[in-house]
């Protein structure tokens, strides 16, 4: 049976992350079932992505947010990130908070080229963790970054 992956992404991002992470599932040729969800914002993605595990029996999910250039976006995602690992916690299954902040960017492309690189990075995380819990040991300690340039392990 194919496993299922739930995506939940928001209204308020201005990329659609969404979209770029089943196109990188899609391009991987792993063979699963993508079930979405979109709601307003990133307070929101606890809740969807609960239900995408839950309701609709994913396997993981990816909770994609885009959090905004003033103070109080800042204080929403910490709270959505910590109901994202409430979420997980309850429902025994990874959901993996994959968040843009804008002030990470310094123009729009970069943003978009931020947007892309965390979504796709992420996306390749999820599918690897359907495989087990091993399949991302190789590559532990390797300083691996999604949204940026990987900058390696710390030299010998």
């Amino acid at each position: 049976m194919a496993k299922r992956i739930g995506i939940a992404d928001t209204t308020f991002a201005t990329y659609d992350m969404a979209k770029t992470a089943v196109q990188a599932i899609n391009d991987s040729g792993e063979q699963v079932i993508i079930v979405r969800y979109t709601v307003p914002g990133i307070k929101d993605l606890p809740v969807a992505a609960k239900k995408l595990v839950e309701e609709e029996n994913c396997d993981i999910a990816l909770a994609l947010g885009m959090v905004g250039r003033d103070p109080i976006d800042a204080q929403c995602a910490h709270e959505a990130s910590n109901g994202i690992i409430t979420a997980q916690l309850m429902s025994n299954k990874h959901i993996l908070g994959v968040f843009v902040h804008m002030t990470e960017a310094n123009d729009d492309a970069d943003l978009r080229e931020l947007c892309r690189d965390r979504t796709v990075k992420h996306a390749l995380n999820a599918l690897a963790l359907l495989i087990g819990k091993d399949a991302l040991r190789p590559f532990a300690g390797q300083g691996r970054r999604q949204g940026r340039d990987h900058v390696g392990p710390i030299p010998e």
